[in-house]
């Protein structure tokens, strides 16, 4: 049974995506921070793996498999007007949450050197090349110490998806989205007034100052991620029934949500598994690979989470709430949620190709980033924005695959993504590391040059989404029959992002040598409105939905013209 029409068939997209803009927003301000303190090099790249190296229990256990495993049993719960049941199933899950969550991060922080010396075997040299001068950071010394401050911080993080998955179910998304800002805020305040104590020492390079920077760091980081958690709450009490604690799994849905946790649990595996086989194998590339590996990435998900994300958490609740005998309401809100998301997703990756130097510059260029790195990271985003619109599709199939109660397809189909990746990935950054930025762009090279290596795992991870992405559509189509995306309309909004790169692309190159921040505003500005004028003339619907609109009364002809 559903809910009507008018109740249930309501986007709740914009609102996803304006909580999510908010934590985004934050989160560029944080990386501008950092950039601008430390730059790329060695005490980025350890920050950068520090943050990672724990990450695997956010990635694991965190949103993507609470969303699989944990929404679509709460929603049923709740759509059978069965709250009270709804409330102790939630009770019953935080507390084996709890427990795995405990385990998991003593366990890392009493096997934090092991695991890094693994992850970044490369480092294991960095002591003797201190000790013969050649490396100015012992990055695996210095990453050990901030992973042991880094795996609690994760460990709150990952109650957070807890909260969000029960908020996502009662429909309330502005909350769990936004609340992300307040761990960004308390990493940049702790950033901020640690580098004012330490400011003489971060002009002369002190080695000693940069390292307090980057523990600060960590443990705003670990007060943010209580933020974060805490602030949720209140609503969750709210809106929950019945909730009791449990380590039980006789309570009523906890057994079929296990069931489903183990294949989520290994196709997140798998993709984590991934994360961490490019920062092994860009650890054997030069100093700043994984550093400017992370503002491309930055950049890359801003779009997949404020366009892709952003639909698929407001339709995964309504999704499981669906007959799954109705074919055709099923098949028709999958098609709009995919036209929404490509709506904005495709002029993000045309301006990404074009003019995304410039808003690389506008966003870090300050302090230690300077024009090499600007270009290493572009190159990096480049390389990454290529299998943008594939990652984007992807990530809504795999909701509609969790909707059917199938977790272990999207989870195989994972496997094969990182296959794919790490295969392509060895020979193009081998090839890309060949070459200098600075050499290639006409600047001066540094005392430790930059080089293209990570452009080459940017590639690799392109191909793997567009193979993801077949495979996923072709076994989606075997268990819903009828199912076709809507290539036409992407096409046609392919075709207006085009237009709309060229007329930026063609205004920066006229441009007066202005500062990069009002090079990249009117560049930018210029291309938005070329493509939502354009967008207006030949009448998208996508721009109604974004304005809170409800896409859903389109119905199946209109989705796919």
């Amino acid at each position: 049974m559903t809910r009507p029409a008018s109740e249930s068939a309501r986007s709740r997209a914009p609102t996803v995506a304006a909580g999510i803009l908010s934590s985004r927003v934050a989160g560029l301000l944080r990386e501008a921070v950092v950039t601008a303190l430390l730059g790329l090099g060695v005490h980025a790249d350890a920050l950068q793996a520090a943050f990672k190296a724990p990450n695997f229990l956010q990635n694991l256990l965190g949103e993507g498999t609470i969303s699989a495993a944990f929404i679509p049993v709460y929603s049923r719960l709740l759509e059978e007007c069965r709250a009270e049941d709804a409330g102790r199933f939630a009770g019953a899950v935080f507390s084996l949450l709890v427990v795995l969550v405990s385990g998991l991060v003593v366990a890392g922080i009493l096997l934090s050197r092991p695991l890094v010396s693994v992850m970044l075997f490369k480092w294991t040299q960095d002591a003797a090349l201190v000790a013969a001068g050649e490396l100015s950071v012992d990055r695996l010394a210095l990453t050990i110490d901030l992973v042991r401050i880094a795996f609690p911080m994760t460990g709150m993080l990952v109650l957070s998806a807890w909260a969000l998955g029960i908020l996502n179910s009662h429909r309330r998304f502005f909350v769990p989205y936004f609340a992300p800002v307040l761990w960004n805020l308390a990493i940049i305040s702790a950033l901020l007034v640690t580098a004012q104590l330490v400011r003489g020492g971060l002009a002369v390079g002190d080695i000693g100052a940069f390292t307090e920077v980057l523990f600060a760091a960590f443990v705003g980081g670990f007060i943010g991620g209580i933020l974060q958690f805490c602030v949720q709450l209140p609503l969750v009490f709210h809106v929950m029934k019945g909730f009791r604690l449990s380590l039980s799994t006789r309570v009523k849905g906890v057994k079929e949500a296990i069931a489903a946790f183990g294949p989520a649990l290994a196709g997140r595996g798998i993709s984590q598994l991934s994360a961490y086989v490019d920062m092994l194998l860009a650890s054997f590339l030069a100093a700043g690979a994984l550093s400017a590996l992370r503002p491309a990435l930055v950049l890359y998900l801003l779009p997949i989470s404020l366009f892709g994300l952003s639909v698929a958490a407001a339709e995964l609740p309504e999704l499981a709430r669906m007959d799954k005998g109705a074919v055709r309401p099923f098949l028709s809100r999958l098609r709009v949620s995919v036209r929404q998301s490509m709506f904005f997703t495709l002029p993000t990756a045309a301006g990404y190709l074009s003019v995304g130097f410039l808003i690389v510059g506008a966003w870090l260029r300050r302090g230690n980033f300077g024009l090499e790195d600007n270009y290493l990271v572009w190159a990096v985003l480049c390389a990454y924005s290529l299998g943008l619109v594939a990652t984007t599709i992807s990530r809504l199939l795999q909701n509609a695959f969790w909707a059917l109660g199938d977790t272990r397809t999207p989870a195989r189909i994972a496997a094969i993504r990182v296959s794919v990746s790490t295969v392509a990935a060895v020979p193009l950054m081998l090839w890309f590391d060949r070459w200098a930025v600075a050499e290639v762009v006409g600047l001066v090279p540094g005392s430790e040059p930059l080089k293209f290596g990570v452009v080459g795992l940017g590639l690799a991870s392109t191909v793997a989404a567009w193979v993801e992405l077949r495979y996923l559509s072709a076994r989606l189509r075997r268990r819903v029959a009828g199912l076709t995306l809507p290539w036409r309309p992407i096409l046609r909004m392919a075709g207006v992002a085009l237009i709309a790169a060229g007329s930026g692309l063609a205004l920066w190159r006229i441009l007066p040598d202005w500062p990069v921040l009002l090079q990249a505003v009117a560049t930018v500005g210029l291309f938005a409105t070329v493509y939502l004028g354009c967008a207006k003339v030949l009448r998208f619907k996508e721009l109604t939905v974004w304005a809170g609109r409800n896409p859903f009364r389109w119905g199946r002809r209109q989705a796919d013209r």
